[in-house]
Parts: C-alpha cells; sequence; structure tokens
C-alpha cells in the first residue's frame, strides 16, 4: 500500500504565516481593547436587529436553534389582516405628518426671530426649549395630563397632538435657528440693494440656503413624533390608539411574537431610511448652534 506524502511548506509560505501572525499579534496588543469595545457595541445593537429580522419570517422557531427551522410569509398576511392594525397604522402616519405640520408653521417663524432679532433674555428662552427633554418625560407628561383632564381632553386627538408638539420644539427651534444664523447677510443686502423686496429676499435667497438643514429638522421631527408612546398612551386611551401604543399589548400580553417583531420592522426600516436622508441633509454644527456655541 503506497502512502501519498504532501508536499513541505516551502519556506516562502512559512515566512509569510509566520509574519500574518505577528501582525495580528501585535494588532492585537496594540488594538485589543478597542476591538472587543466594538464587537460588544456590534453585538448590542446589531444582536436585536438580528432577533427582530429572523422572528419577522420565522414559521417556526424552538430553543436551542440559532435561526428558526422554517422560514414564511404567513404571519404577514395574519398581522395585516388584524382590525386594530388596520387602523393604528395610517392614523398614526397621519397623525405625525399633521403634528408636524403645525410645529413647522409655528416654531420655524419663532426660528427665524431667534436668529435675527437681539433681544434680552434670548439665549435663556432658547435653553428653555432644552426643559421638555432634560425633565423625565413620564412625570411630565402626567402633570400635562392632570391639565388636560380638567380640559375633557383625555381621550382626544387635539390632547394627543397638543401632548406631541411638546416633543418637536428642540429640533424645529434649534436646527431652523441655527440654519438662519448662518446665512451670509451680505447676499440678502446685495439683493435688497438692487430692488428686491424682503419677501422675494428670503424666498429666492434665504430659503434655498437653509432648506437642507430644515427638511432635515422636519423629516426628524416627524420621525420623532410617529415614535412617541407615552405621551400618546397617557392621553390618548383609550379612544386614541397609534402605533407605537398598540405595540405594548403587541409586545408584552401577546404571545404571538411574530406580530410585534413584524410591525416592528415595517416600522424601523422606513424611518432608518429618513434619519440616513437627514443625515445627508444635516451639515455638522447645527444643534450646537442652537446653543449658540
Amino acid at each position: 500500500m503506497t502512502t501519498i506524502t504532501q508536499p513541505a511548506p516551502s519556506p516562502l509560505e512559512n515566512s509569510f504565516w509566520k509574519s500574518t501572525l505577528l501582525s495580528f499579534r501585535a494588532m492585537l496588543r496594540r488594538d485589543g481593547f478597542g476591538l472587543i469595545m466594538l464587537f460588544i457595541m456590534i453585538l448590542f445593537i446589531l444582536g436585536p436587529i438580528y432577533s427582530v429580522v429572523l422572528w419577522a419570517f420565522a414559521e417556526r422557531w424552538t430553543y436551542p436553534s440559532l435561526i428558526p427551522q422554517q422560514f414564511g410569509l404567513s404571519f404577514w398576511e395574519r398581522t395585516f389582516s388584524r382590525a386594530d392594525i388596520a387602523r393604528a397604522l395610517p392614523f398614526s402616519i397621519v397623525l405625525a405628518l399633521v403634528v408636524t405640520l403645525i410645529s413647522a408653521a409655528i416654531c420655524l417663524p419663532a426660528a427665524y426671530a431667534f436668529a435675527r432679532i437681539r433681544f434680552p433674555g434670548r439665549q435663556a428662552l432658547l435653553l428653555s426649549f432644552l426643559a421638555t427633554n432634560a425633565f423625565p418625560r413620564f412625570g411630565l407628561y402626567v402633570s400635562i395630563a392632570v391639565i388636560f383632564f380638567r380640559l375633557n381632553l383625555i381621550g382626544t386627538i387635539p390632547g394627543v397632538i397638543l401632548i406631541q408638539l411638546v416633543n418637536t420644539l428642540l429640533l424645529l427651534i434649534w436646527i431652523p435657528t441655527a440654519a438662519f444664523q448662518g446665512v451670509d447677510k451680505s447676499l440678502e443686502e446685495a439683493a435688497l440693494d438692487v430692488g428686491a423686496s424682503q419677501l422675494t429676499v428670503f424666498i429666492r435667497v434665504t430659503l434655498p440656503m437653509v432648506l437642507p438643514a430644515l427638511s432635515a429638522a422636519l423629516l426628524l421631527t416627524f420621525v420623532n413624533t410617529f415614535y412617541e408612546s407615552q405621551g400618546a398612551l397617557i392621553v390618548g386611551l383609550p379612544r386614541v390608539v397609534t402605533m407605537p401604543v398598540l405595540m405594548y399589548p403587541l409586545i408584552n400580553s401577546n404571545l404571538v411574537v411574530q406580530f410585534g417583531a413584524i410591525v416592528s420592522l415595517v416600522l424601523w426600516v422606513p424611518s432608518v431610511l429618513m434619519l440616513v436622508f437627514a443625515q445627508r441633509l444635516l451639515r455638522g454644527g447645527y444643534l450646537t448652534a442652537g446653543f449658540g456655541l
């Protein structure tokens, strides 16, 4: 019986693998802690997303398998045939659009005034919009709900709109204020010198320059409003149910995990796309400029 012997590695191959191993060890000694932190961050960020995506398409997934034993789309049909989801999803989109538009009508003129008018207490008033985000949200909403109860706004759409407007002030004041401050006034003055009116200057000169920042602020406000749940839960129930509020019973009291995973995935993908688009529009420094830094 003949034996087949493998050719011995050439000295060149040995040198290559040895240098590769030494480079890998040197990288671990130099950047080992950073690589470990990067792995942990990826695990904590992508791990839940991995689970949601798999559950959304899983027909059967039992322990201890790391992936579903059977994939399918039957739960998608069952999810969107539910009457509560069919009502809540379009209602939440329309509600977020209405809140965003109302907030824009209130905040954008105020942002323009903050950027162009110097008055006593201006900086303190700008910083006061941070209070709604620095203060614990649940306690704030409960306090507002007590007032809304006396005004018969509990369980009404106007009540939910008002409570969600509170969350829009930060983005739609700070970012547009910084954008208007960044406009070169010499361009506006040049247009005025050639006979253009104030309105024409604003439409033809100022607005095109701040439009990317305004678009980003509106997109971020829409996404933030669409996902707001605590205020809508406290003020809206039992008659006004948004999609984020509906997620509570879908996740907590429903044994069909796929329902919550599918709705989460459907809500997550558009928001990520909108946030990426907003990030491309929004240039660095607008948020810090809102502080006047």
